[in-house]
């Protein structure tokens, strides 16, 4: 395996970690209202809306990594929306919207991941 597969296959492994814990964090959140119930689960958003960042710059340095030439063979996912996100919540922190983050996390994130595995699964044939 190249240098730069071993590189995308890292950072899969290091989005599939965030993901998997925004999953766990949200998964007593009911609606956007609970982010702003209480102090813990304003940390949850908080955190929630960190690893989200952190997702998005993983799929921005796979594009450099591959020349924008890996993430065009997973179609079902708006890649854009997902490196966009990353973009919005580091410049507008202050802007973070609870009703956009428990949508994106209630609706896409599931998906999100299972194509992520299967890009590991790819990644490591």
């Amino acid at each position: 395996m190249s240098d730069s597969n071993l590189m995308v296959l890292s950072t899969l492994e290091d989005i599939k970690f965030s993901l998997e814990l925004i999953l766990k964090r949200f998964k007593h959140i009911n609606s956007s209202d609970d982010f702003m119930e209480n102090e813990d689960n304003l940390e949850k958003l908080d955190s929630i809306a960190m690893r989200l960042v952190a997702i998005g710059e993983g799929f921005k340095n796979i594009d450099k990594l591959t020349n924008n030439s890996f993430l065009v063979h997973y179609k079902s996912i708006d890649w854009r929306g997902v490196k966009g996100i990353r973009d919005v919540l580091s410049h507008h922190y202050f802007d973070i919207n609870a009703e956009v983050i428990y949508d994106l996390c209630d609706k896409n994130l599931g998906e999100l991941l299972s194509v992520v595995n299967l890009m590991i699964e790819d990644t490591k044939k």
